[in-house]
């Protein structure tokens, strides 16, 4: 049996994952339905508008993402597993393949649902198309963002080992410190410019050409790379860590 199939049993058989699941598409698609129902009737919409509140159930699935890390750690499962396998990364790996692929799929089904909710429920959904590669990046974008985002949850998860302090990090992280961080004089600048998931929200909305796109650091293809370097990076570090500490 392959180590993709055991992590995927693995985390199919606790209920924490489809918990998790469930509550990310409701945040995600449940609160961008206000304002496609109370935005007046003359709103403009546009396909990465439908993408807005992307980040709650990003936060959702990192918190799941960090809980298929340190639960076993609590369990001390984890060491069954270290001590069946020569060498602890391709096991770590292996985790961190289910559970961001795992994330990707949640994050493309809210974001394609959330499209076809605006679609039913907006007056005039003439500009919610997918035509231009913006349109295609901020719905198809999703899995990606998702996926590294888990990527690094993994990495907090292996780093820290105590779900408490890793979900206190998975959540704070892109809410807090980059999201309100954002509004800090002269501190706004610098998160918005280098913070990753600040990066990942202008892969998401942001665009090639228009008035912002003369002042951003990095084209939107760009700080996907970025953001990516951040979720690699961490997750190399996590795996160097996990190698030398004991179980």
């Amino acid at each position: 049996m392959s180590l993709i199939t055991v992590e995927r049993i693995k985390l199919f058989t606790t209920r924490s994952p489809w918990w998790c699941m469930v509550l990310s598409l409701l945040l995600f698609d449940g609160v961008i339905t206000l304002p496609y129902i109370f935005a007046p009737d003359d709103t403009k919409w546009t396909t990465p508008d439908t993408q807005s509140f992307y980040l709650f159930g990003l936060v959702v699935m990192m918190v799941m993402a960090a809980l298929a890390v340190t639960t076993e750690y609590r369990f001390s499962t984890i060491r069954t597993s270290f001590l069946s396998v020569p060498k602890r990364t391709p096991i770590l790996v292996a985790k961190a393949v289910v559970v961001s692929g795992l994330s990707a799929v949640v994050g493309l089904a809210s974001a394609f649902l959330s499209l076809l909710l605006a679609k039913l429920l907006v007056a005039d959904a003439g500009g919610l198309t997918l035509k231009t590669a913006a349109d295609w990046r901020a719905v198809a974008g999703m899995g990606a963002v998702y996926f590294l985002a888990a990527l690094i949850a993994v990495a907090i998860g292996i780093l820290v080992r105590q779900s408490a302090g890793a979900i206190a990090i998975a959540v704070c992280w892109p809410l807090l410190l980059e999201g309100i961080g954002l509004t800090i004089p002269k501190v706004g600048d610098f998160v918005s410019d280098w913070g990753p998931f600040s990066r990942a929200g202008w892969f998401i909305t942001g665009t090639s050409s228009g008035p912002d796109a003369a002042d951003a650091l990095m084209s939107p293809g760009w700080s996907l790379v970025y953001f990516a370097g951040w979720a690699i990076g961490l997750l190399v570090v996590a795996l160097v860590v996990a190698k030398k500490r004991d179980a």
